[in-house]
């Protein structure tokens, strides 16, 4: 049995009917990352499941987030004065964010490979590819920091958002039209990070300060770039998506699941309102908290982002309809009041307690889906054994 039923009779049912439609038109995934993974995947044993290749490749991110953590929590170590982190550790992110990256490729392939395909493939996959989002967004700050000539924490919490809603649209428009047009930015980005890390460990983060003419920095330049990318994804996303949408609308509105207006924008909903609740948290924060915290502060709201686009997935994927209203952002309205009003004093307290409950929850949703999916479909996740057999 799950540990909670999450997932509805309803939308059980969806998950049998349920056909995977995806749309990539990537020239670099097309004809680089395909080709390698296509070579890749052949040096898998057949026994491995598709799914432990996920959770692999997702850990390799996690222990990123971690390292990088332990020598720089603070996102003051690339700072002028501060002990640096070691190129060692640079040369093992930038290893381990390309193995998350070719993990992430070849667990299709895998599946496809062993005739061992279902919609709890997808789902995990993409479920923790939500959850992904803060760690390698958060790691790759570690480079340029927070310092003079570096981003500021609040500045990152708004790219971040960047980066959130990027991932969420995808998923939104596949919700009203049933196909997922797989973004550009995401394999452009994953081969670029790597790339940055292995060029920060040969040539130290020091040459980030080294100016190029005037007083314009590589570090700023760099800088500049990342988020001038994120901007350039996610303004590419919101002029293509909706016309995309609308198109359907316009021409074969029977193709569209949603057909109204208010059903098509409703996944929009939880996630605004939690981008509303965590921006007034920063904005009114007694102790100035993102300042203060700020890599606990972005591993809450990427927890509790996930959690919210885990639930859009699976009504997305079984053609069910999208909640109003994650249940998770009640609790986290009663945090945001406590620390406005300054009823709880102790914000830096009151944030460690609200993380620990967004992950254990956010953990203890994920593993029940998984389980009771499992259960549904007679599978195991992280075996290709049947339950019944021997």
């Amino acid at each position: 049995m799950a540990l909670y039923e999450y997932v509805t009779q309803e939308q059980l049912a969806g998950f049998d009917k349920y056909k995977y439609s995806a749309v990539d038109s990537n020239p670099l995934s097309i004809y680089v990352m395909h080709p390698f993974w296509n070579f890749v995947v052949k040096f898998l044993p057949t026994w491995l499941a598709p799914n432990l290749i996920t959770f692999t490749g997702f850990m390799f991110l996690v222990l990123n987030f971690l390292m990088l953590a332990f020598y720089d929590f603070d996102f003051n170590a690339s700072s002028a004065g501060h002990e640096h982190v070691p190129s060692w550790v640079w040369v093992a992110a930038g290893i381990f964010n390309f193995l998350a990256y070719t993990l992430d490729g070849v667990d299709g392939k895998q599946a496809r490979r062993t005739n061992s395909s279902t919609p709890l493939g997808e789902l995990f996959d993409h479920g923790l590819d939500s959850w992904a989002c803060i760690f390698f967004v958060a790691t790759v700050y570690s480079i340029f920091g927070r310092g003079e000539s570096g981003v500021g924490v609040v500045t990152l919490y708004y790219i971040l958002w960047v980066v959130l809603f990027s991932f969420i649209l995808s998923h939104w428009e596949k919700y009203n039209t049933g196909i997922l047009f797989l973004p550009w930015g995401y394999d452009i980005s994953q081969v670029t990070i790597s790339l940055v890390y292995l060029v920060t460990a040969a040539v130290g983060v020091e040459t980030w300060y080294k100016p190029i003419v005037f007083n314009l920095l590589y570090r700023d330049l760099f800088t500049f770039m990342i988020i001038g990318k994120l901007c350039l994804i996610t303004l590419n996303t919101f002029i293509h998506s909706p016309r995309r949408v609308l198109n359907l609308m316009a021409y074969r509105n029977n193709t569209l699941k949603h057909s109204s207006l208010y059903e098509g924008l409703l996944p929009f909903l939880s996630p605004f309102l939690l981008f509303v609740l965590s921006t007034v948290w920063v904005i009114y924060s007694p102790s100035n908290i993102v300042e203060l915290q700020p890599r606990l502060f972005y591993l809450m709201v990427g927890t509790a982002f996930a959690n919210v686009t885990c639930k859009l997935i699976v009504c997305q994927m079984s053609n069910t309809r999208c909640q109003p209203l994650s249940i998770l952002l009640l609790p986290m309205t009663v945090v945001v009041v406590l620390v406005i009003t300054r009823v709880f004093t102790n914000e830096t307290l009151l944030l460690y307690l609200w993380t620990a409950a967004v992950v254990l929850a956010h953990i203890h949703y994920g593993v029940s889906v998984v389980k009771q999916l499992s259960n549904h479909f007679g599978i195991f996740a992280f075996s290709l054994k049947k339950p019944n057999s021997d």
